[in-house]
This record gives C-alpha cells, structure tokens and sequence, in this order.
C-alpha cells in the first residue's frame, strides 16, 4: 500500500527512470504526484455523432479514422489532415505542423480516436473540420479489455505534460496511485471544519478531483469552484494561516518591551510634527501606540502609497520609544535610503535634541568603531542602517523599537535577525509598494495591519505620459521648459554602462548626451558603484539645486525627497516592474507644482509591458496598480517577495481565491484558540503529510 509521503517510484507505472524524471519536476512522493491537478477536464460520457456536428460547437467525438495524409503547403508548413467517421457522417481534423505528429503517433486507418474541440468551418473547401484538437488514439486492446474507460464515457481531466508524459499516461499513473492508497488517509483538516463547510475528507477529494463521477458539475470543475477544488485550496491556505495565528498568539503571550504614553510624551510627539497630520496618519499612530502600551510585543505591518506620509509616522513612534528610555532601530534596504531617513531623523527631531546615528557599509573604521561603542552604552538613542545592522558587532544597551523600511527587500529571516538584538523589543515594518490584501494576508499573515489609505493635502498631481523613442526631441524640449521655469529633473537608465550582450542605452551613454544637450545646465551621474561621499555628495547638490539634471540608475527609487523635481524621464520603462515604475515616478510630485512622468520605450513592446505602461498612464493609485501587478507577475515574483517565505501553492491561486484565504484566516484563528491542538495538527503534517501542500515551508516557532 501507498502513502502520501511514499517515493513516486514505487507508484505503478512508474519505475525508476521515469522517478528520476519526475523529482526533477519536483514531483518526488504521491503526494507531489496527486497535487498536479488536471488543468482541464473535458465532459466525454456523453459523444455527438459525426452527422449532428454544427460550426461554432465544442464537441468530444469517438470514431474511426478513415484515412490520414501529411500536407506540405508553403505557407503553413506542413499539415496532417485526418478522415474521421462514425458510421453517420464524416468529419476533418487538422493539425498544422503536424507532419512530426504523423510519423510518431501512426494514424492508421480503421484506428479508434476519441477527440475535443471547437467545430469550425474550413474557409478554403467549406467542410466541418476540428482545427488543432485534443485527441489521444486507442489502442484496439485497451478498447477490448475495457481499460479505455479513463479516456471515454466520463469527464475526463486533462493534465499539462510532465516529464514527458502525455495526460493519457498521467491519468493511468494517478488512478494507480489512488487504487492502492493506504486507507485511513489522515486528513489535516478538523473534522468541525469539514463538515461545517461541506468540504469531503481527503481521499474523497483526491479521488473526485481526478476521476469526477458523473453528476459533478463541468463547469464548477473547470472554474476550479468544485467541493474537492475548494477544499484542496482551503487546505493550503489553512496550514498556512493555522501557522501564522499560531506565532501570532505565541508573540502576544510573550512579555515583551511595554511603553508608557503621558502628556509630556504626547507634547513631544506633537513637537516634531512638520504638517497637520491627515486623518488616516492620526489613525495609524493610535493603533501603533495602543500596541506599545500593550504587554506583548508589536509586530504591525505599515502600509502606504509613496508619499503618504509614513516615515513621519514611523519618528512618532520613535520618540515614544526615546521618551521611554529606549533606543530604536531603523533598518533600510539601499545606502541612500539609509543616508535619507538620516538627514530626515536629524530635521525632524532636532528639536528633541536625540542623539542620532548612521551605520553603513564603506564608513571608516575609526568611526564605526566609535559608532558601536555608543550604541552599547546607550549614548546612541537613534541608530539607522542597512544590513550592517544585522552584524553581531552592532549590540544594543537597551532597544525597545525595531523599524524595518521596504521589508519586502529583506528577508523573514532578517526582520527576526534584528528583533533578537533587544528583549523582545516591538517591531513596525514599513513598506512604499502596496500590497493586495489577499498577499499581505499570506506574506504577512503573523503581522496586524495597518494602512495610510490618504494623501497629505498640497501634494501636486503627476501627468504620467507614455511616450516612444520617435518623439524623444519632445520629450527633450519639454524638459528644457521645465528647467527654465526653475524645476529639476531625473532622467532613470536601466543599466550603468553599455553592453554588447543587452542592447539598452546606459546611464553614462545618457549622462554625456544630456550634459551636451543642454550645456548651460549642471548635469550629474548617479549610480550604485559610486562611492558613499560621492553619493552624499551629489544628492546634496540635487537637494540644494545645484545640480538641474540627475541623471541616475534605480538608486533613486526610494527615499529621495525633493520638492523642485518635477520631471521624472524614464528611459526603456518596458524592462521596469510595475512596482518599480510606481516607485520611480514617486521621485517627483512632492511639491506644490505639477509635475510630469514620462515613460519611454521603444515603438514596439510586448503584451505584457504594454499593459504596464497602460496602467501607470491610468492610474497613480499604488494599491490598483499592486493588483495589476499581482496578476501580471503571480505572487512569487511581485515586489520581490519569494525571498520571503511566501509558500508556492500549487492549488490555491491569490487572486482568484481570495474569499477561501478569508475563510481559512478566520476558522485558523479559530482553532489556535485550542493550542495544544494546533500545534498536534501541525506536527503531525508536519511528520505525515508535507508533501500534500505548501504548508510544510513555513514552520512554526
């Protein structure tokens, strides 16, 4: 007998050859196996005959081929045209370059074919023809002995090829695996849940999501809304959420690092203030403080649109912590980013006279040293840094506040990393690029959340423009107008040099044509493998005005903040993430002028960077534009997040299955109610069942 975690060699069918080759498509145990579900299932209990077919039908024939001939045409290449026949009619299909086709398969005459497809009506010869159609041939023993019945008179599912293997094939593989499952098959799912749900246990779901009995719905199966898709999705969702709740209950039954609040810290709070607080800022700080003040640590997940106002949120809390006797950590992904949050901490709270300092990566050696020092003794109130704050060296006197910007950048690994370098100390993760909520649920999960959902008033609008490298002279002229209305402008390259392997224009190819442009104006060059000073250096000059053109790589997407600049030119925007666009064209509309965004790309792009352009043309909206983004780039990819831990579901799908997500959230939360249980469930997955879904990637702890 089988089990789920039984090597997939020892399935029927199988062997070792073909195991070898299916561990490299990741399909290691039946369990792998059984979660590669079909993608399509075709409804064949129920063939039309040849004489009632009509143009415009999709329709599953069984018949007997008459006659095949391999075509060659010049302008299609070779084409394999079939004679099909049931006794009542007769029918085309046509497979274009399909002479390959016609060689390895035999379609002999008097051979049983069992086809799908859409019935059209050849324009050439005016016959009822199936263009391309599904179809496997049967084998005259198969049809005698009856072991056909996999393929014809039922729905049948049809599966993506893997490792070789035709759906025909994977079909016989599967039903052999599920023939000789092991019974009781244990089934992570409580049984309150399955039951209140309609869910079926576990091996009624994989048997009916392979082998539909007749009675289930075509429609729901292919929509994947069937009762064995829901449950197989709810199930990757609910591991993982039970995990997440699980940490979350564990963290808030930690003592951690509680602060008071009081009028003088109020006082002080309002004193660093730059602007009227808008209405959704004010909304996130209390949820922010009524965290601090809580005996368990914060863990909260803050979410705005570039130039919400989330970093003022982020020194409020910061001073909470000062006042409290504490020293807090702001950690950022880039040196400029970290140079940025620097000069801004110094402004903002000089009235408070804190003790602020910058570690990075490149200071001298003398000073770091110095830096460490005052950082353990406590004379250090404030420190800010890149990833040079993870280093064992850097050790804290007393931190009570950990704030991690752009956490999509880093690693779960790395939030932890820098959260064990106080007792237990509260964490605010801080991020630019918005996120659905369906994947903040699951990125996030052990996270509360908190959302600016609101620009501060006196912000001007950015014109996003699509523009291609013909009307590039425009483009330049527009720019000379901004400058000599007084604006400032950044022109974004893909790369810093040239190259022969990739065919983009560099930033220093840009910077020297720009400085030649318009040689009356200060045009400097900005990029990641310049020096720390010299980085500091330009940007200061930006900031103050000297410098008209900033001319730079992505160095720039985040943490620069300057109010004159209002032209962002982004050159080859094709090859930018959607993210990274929105991120970019945040640079500018920082002040109260209208400010333009231009995107130039070459006259052709393809589909999927076109719909990115049209949706940074469209819209400004970061929290629309991450949803475009999830569902051009899938979950793994977008904004960087497979560093993160986010499980790859093999079943489960985001974007459409947000409503099971919810659910799954709410009954894991439920559950962990019962602790002991929880953590019984999920060890025993663990142990049992890892290979049935995702959920074994996250662990618990």
């Amino acid at each position: 007998m089988l089990r789920l975690d039984t090597e997939v060699q020892y399935v029927k069918g199988v062997g070792p050859r073909r195991a070898a080759l299916l561990t490299s498509r990741a399909v290691r145990t039946v369990g792998d196996l059984l979660l590669r579900i079909p993608k399509a299932y075709q409804d064949r209990s129920s063939f039309v005959t040849l004489d009632s077919l009509r143009a415009g039908q999709d329709a599953a024939i069984h018949a007997k081929i008459y006659r095949s001939r391999d075509i060659k045409t010049r302008t299609r290449g070779r084409i394999l045209e079939v004679v099909l026949t049931d006794g009542t009619s007769y029918a085309y299909a046509k497979w274009f370059h399909g002479g390959s086709l016609h060689v390895a398969k035999g379609f002999a005459s008097g051979k049983q074919i069992v086809l799908y497809g859409r019935v059209e009506r050849d324009s050439y010869e005016g016959k009822l023809s199936f263009f391309n159609p599904e179809f496997e041939l049967l084998e005259d023993e198969e049809n005698a002995s009856g072991a056909a019945s996999l393929d014809v008179g039922r729905i049948v599912p049809v599966y993506e090829e893997l490792a070789g293997m035709t759906s025909r094939q994977l079909r016989r593989i599967i039903a052999s695996a599920l023939a000789d499952l092991a019974d009781p098959l244990w089934d992570p799912i409580p049984e309150n849940i399955r039951e209140q749900e309609g869910f079926p246990d576990l091996r009624v779901c994989l048997q009916r999501i392979h082998f539909p009995i007749p009675g289930d719905s075509i429609d729901d199966l292919n929509r994947r809304v069937s009762p064995a898709h829901r449950r197989l999705i709810f199930e990757e969702f609910f591991l993982v959420e039970l995990v997440f709740a699980l940490r979350k209950k564990q963290s808030q039954l930690t003592r951690g690092v509680r602060f008071e609040t009081s009028d003088r810290i109020r006082a002080c709070v309002k004193k660093i203030l730059p602007f009227h607080p808008t209405n959704a800022q004010k909304r996130v700080l209390k949820e922010i403080v009524e965290d601090l003040k809580a005996p368990h640590p914060m863990s909260r997940l803050l979410q705005g649109d570039v130039g919400s106002g989330k970093t003022i949120v982020a020194f409020e809390a910061v001073v909470v912590a000062v006042e409290n006797g504490y020293q807090a950590a702001i950690m950022a992904p880039t040196e400029i980013l970290a140079e940025q949050h620097y000069l801004n901490a110094k402004r903002v709270l000089a009235s408070l006279g804190y003790r602020i300092g910058v570690l990075r990566r490149g200071i001298k050696k003398a000073e770091k040293k110095k830096l460490f020092e005052d950082l353990a003794v406590g004379d250090i109130q404030v420190i800010i840094g890149t990833h040079v704050l993870l280093e064992e060296s850097t050790v804290f006197k007393k931190l009570g506040l950990v704030i991690i910007d752009e956490q999509h950048r880093f690693g779960v690994v790395q939030r932890l990393q820098l959260m064990t370098k106080g007792d237990r100390p509260n964490t605010l993760v801080m991020t630019a690029t918005p996120i659905p909520r369906t994947l903040a649920m699951t990125l996030y999960g052990d996270l509360d959340l908190s959302v600016i959902d609101e620009m501060p008033p006196g912000r001007s609008p950015i014109k996003t423009i699509h523009a291609t490298d013909r009307e590039v002279n425009q483009v330049y002229r527009m720019l000379g107008e901004q400058m000599r209305k007084g604006r400032q402008c950044y022109i974004v390259f893909p790369v810093i040099e040239e190259s022969e392997k990739i065919d983009l224009k560099s930033a220093t190819e840009g910077y020297e044509r720009f400085a030649k442009l318009f040689p009356d104006r200060k045009v400097a060059l900005l990029h990641g493998r310049l020096k720390s000073e010299e980085k500091e250096a330009i940007m200061r000059g930006f900031t103050a005005g000297d410098i008209h053109i900033l001319v730079s790589t992505t160095v720039i997407e985040v943490g620069v903040d300057v109010a004159n600049a209002t032209v962002m030119v982004i050159e080859h925007a094709e090859r930018f993430g959607l993210a990274q666009l929105h991120q970019l064209r945040g640079r500018v509309g920082r002040g109260s002028e209208a400010s333009i965004c231009v995107l130039l790309t070459p006259p052709k792009t393809g589909d999927t960077a076109r719909e990115r352009i049209e949706a940074m043309v469209a819209t400004t909206d970061g929290f629309r534009l991450s949803e475009v983004d999830l569902r051009l780039r899938g979950p793994g990819e977008m904004a960087g997040t497979r560093q993160s831990g986010l499980p790859e579901f093999r079943v489960a799908n985001l974007m459409e299955d947000s409503a099971l997500l919810a659910l799954a959230q709410r009954e894991a939360r439920k559950y962990v109610e019962f602790e002991e249980q929880a953590m019984r469930l999920l060890k025993e997955f663990s142990a049992r069942a890892s290979s049935i879904s995702p959920a074994g990637l996250v662990t618990v702890g």
